[in-house]
């Protein structure tokens, strides 16, 4: 029991220096659950009732791996978040990337960038959810059959006020 809370208290250190997110943990719905042979993951619910995922791991990912695994967890992104005091974050690096690709091109678009901004370092990763697709949050699973089985029953829509 006080590992988890340590866990949580670190997570929200965590989400606190590297992404400028401030925070308090209510539930844990699924703690460090295989995401990728080499990254996990944990779903969060904070007190604000707002649905988070952290993914970390050994290896280096990619802003198109993160969409990639939350997108096969069963989870609808609605925000990204980019790394502490830099809210440009994957615009910055997809033009950097863009120009390196294209060294001549002067006028770039957000169009031109939007493949670019996938190749961005997004390592550890947190994400905002807003919905949960089916009522099932995944895990991965080298053993089954499409390599996702269900981690979790749990039902989440964010409802938009104004």
């Amino acid at each position: 029991m006080n590992d988890e809370i340590y866990d949580d208290m670190a997570l929200e250190r965590m989400a606190k220096d590297k992404f400028g997110v401030v925070f308090d943990i209510d539930q844990v719905i699924i703690r460090q659950v295989d995401v990728s042979r080499t990254a996990t993951a944990t779903v969060f619910l904070t007190k604000k009732k707002q649905l988070f995922v952290y993914i970390g791991g050994h290896s280096k990912l990619l802003f198109s791996d993160v969409k990639k695994i939350v997108g096969r967890m069963g989870l609808k992104a609605e925000l990204y978040m980019p790394p502490k005091n830099q809210p440009d974050y994957f615009d910055r690096i997809g033009r950097e990337k863009f120009a390196a690709v294209f060294p001549g091109r002067s006028h770039v678009s957000h169009d031109d960038i939007l493949f670019y901004r996938t190749l961005a370092p997004y390592s550890p990763a947190l994400i905002l959810i807003s919905e949960v697709k089916d009522g099932h949050i995944y895990q991965h699973d080298s053993d089954s059959r499409d390599g996702w089985r269900v981690a979790a029953k749990f039902a989440y829509r964010r409802i938009k006020t104004s």
